[in-house]
C-alpha cells in the first residue's frame, strides 16, 4: 500500500508511547540480561517492543514486523515495519540520556519512513521519502558541508573500528575539522539536522540503520554501506552518513586509503 499521511500519525503516536514507557524505566531498578554476543537486554526493551508490536499488529494486521528483541514475522510481506526498542542499551542502563527509539517502513525492502526517538531528551526526528524531515514538527535540512577538512565528523563505534581496521582509524584520526567519538543513533540524527557533517559506523543491524537511513536521506543527506551501495535488509551493517554527495565521495575514498 502507498505510504500515506496516516503512516506517518500512527508513527509518531508510536513514537510518544515508546518514549513515555522508556521514560518510565530510565534511570530505574532495571532488570539486565545478557545476551549470547554479550549485549545486555533490560525489561525496558522488552517491554517497548511489545507495546509496539501490539500496536501495528493492531493498525497494521498485513504488514511484517522485525524487532531486535522478537525478530521477524511476516518477513516475506512487501511492507514491514522495523523496531529497536532502545538503541543504546548501554548508554540507557547506565544513565546516559543519548540513547533513542527507533522506527521503520519499509516497502518492498526500501526505506519509506523513519523515526529517531530521543526520550530524555524528547527530540523526535520523522524523515519521509521524497517529503522531507522533521524535528518535533519543524522542518530540518543537512548542511551543505562538501569539504571533508572542514567538516564535522562523528567516529561511532570507534573501539570496533580501531578493533577492526586499524588503518582506517588512524585515517579518520587525521580527517575532518573535528572530531567526535559517539554510539547509536544520534549523530545521524544531528546529522539530519545540519549540525553534523559526516559519520562513519559499524556493525549495525537492519533495526539500527534502516531506520535512520530514512531520516538522513529525508533530509537530504546520503548514507549508504562502505562500498557506496544503497542499505538494506542484507547489508553489512558498515554505514556512512554525509550531508552532500561531495563529502560522502571524500568518505569513500578515505575508507579505500
Amino acid at each position: 500500500m502507498p505510504m500515506t499521511q496516516d503512516h506517518a500519525d500512527h508513527a509518531l503516536r508510536i513514537a510518544e508511547m515508546a518514549s513515555e514507557t522508556a521514560r518510565s524505566f530510565f534511570r530505574g531498578r532495571l532488570g539486565v540480561e545478557f545476551k549470547e554476543d554479550e549485549s545486555p537486554v533490560t525489561q525496558a526493551d522488552r517491554a517497548i517492543e511489545a507495546q509496539v508490536r501490539a500496536y501495528l499488529q493492531q493498525h497494521f494486521p498485513n504488514h511484517g514486523i522485525l524487532g531486535e528483541e522478537h525478530g521477524f514475522d511476516g518477513g516475506d510481506r512487501e511492507d514491514v515495519w522495523i523496531i529497536d526498542p532502545i538503541d543504546g542499551t548501554r548508554s540507557f542502563l547506565s544513565g546516559h540520556p543519548l540513547f533513542g527509539f527507533l522506527l521503520g517502513y519499509l516497502q518492498a525492502g526500501v526505506p519509506q519512513l523513519g523515526v529517531i526517538g530521543m526520550p530524555a531528551l524528547a527530540e523526535t526526528f520523522l524523515g519521509l521519502a521524497g517529503q522531507g524531515a522533521w524535528l518535533n514538527g519543524a522542518q530540518i535540512r543537512v548542511s551543505g558541508q562538501t569539504r571533508l577538512d572542514r567538516a564535522v565528523l562523528y567516529v561511532n563505534e570507534g573501539d570496533k573500528i580501531h578493533s577492526g581496521h586499524p588503518q582506517l582509524f588512524s585515517r579518520l584520526m587525521r580527517s575532518g575539522q573535528t572530531r567526535r567519538f559517539a554510539y547509536d543513533c544520534y549523530p545521524h540524527a544531528l546529522l539530519a539536522a545540519g549540525h553534523v557533517d559526516a559519520v562513519i559506523d559499524f556493525g549495525l543491524q537492519p533495526y539500527d540503520y534502516l531506520p535512520v537511513s530514512a531520516v538522513v536521506s529525508a533530509a537530504g543527506g546520503v548514507i549508504t554501506d562502505w562500498d557506496g551501495a544503497p542499505l538494506g535488509l542484507e547489508s553489512d551493517g558498515r554505514v556512512i552518513s554525509a550531508a552532500t554527495p561531495e563529502l560522502h565521495r571524500s568518505m569513500l575514498a578515505l575508507i579505500t586509503g
